[in-house]
């Protein structure tokens, strides 16, 4: 039996292999309020050609969030991904209020998330923030391994070749 985490895990999955399938890079989003989806997306414009790093996942699904429910308090959401948030996308959500975070994969490259906070100004410094990280990593392994031996995003970057050298485990709980 899947756990509630692994479940709102299982719908960002599905927002990666979306993104896969469309030649993207492999991150999925889902936005959780109040025990339900209130929001999933994915990464956009990672092709060769139309590349541009506005587009993750974490910013497409806020953006859709706050279009679709304006007056959701983000503080009560929860954010599912695919990979560890970039500082760009942690940063983001977190200036939206948003303080819970679960992440599959992490990202040795540019993952922000573990970003010590009270070493930054007040701003940050006095944010509370809930992290959970592993959560069906080895289904998210899997699409990245998939990704990486194929696409040309990243090629041969450290976030590649750290992905590629690991060898797929069992999730543990």
């Amino acid at each position: 039996m899947m756990s509630e985490h692994e479940q709102f895990m299982a719908v960002a999955l599905e927002e990666a292999r979306l993104a896969l399938a469309e030649g993207e890079f492999p991150v999925g989003c889902a936005m959780v309020a109040n025990n339900g989806i209130v929001a999933r997306g994915r990464r956009h414009n990672s092709i060769e050609g139309y590349r541009n790093e506005i587009d993750h996942a974490e910013v497409v699904t806020l953006r859709r969030l706050i279009a679709e429910q304006p007056g959701l308090d983000l503080a009560t959401v929860t954010v599912y991904t695919t990979m560890e948030p970039c500082l760009m996308c942690y940063a983001t959500l977190l200036l939206s209020g948003i303080r819970s975070f679960v992440w599959a994969y992490e990202d040795v490259m540019g993952g922000g998330a573990n970003l010590p906070l009270y070493m930054l100004n007040t701003l940050y410094a006095q944010m509370q923030v809930h992290l959970i990280d592993r959560v069906l990593r080895t289904e998210s392994l899997r699409l990245f391994q998939q990704f990486f031996r194929t696409g040309t995003y990243w090629q041969d970057s450290l976030l590649a070749r750290y992905t590629l050298a690991q060898t797929v485990e069992e999730d543990t709980p």
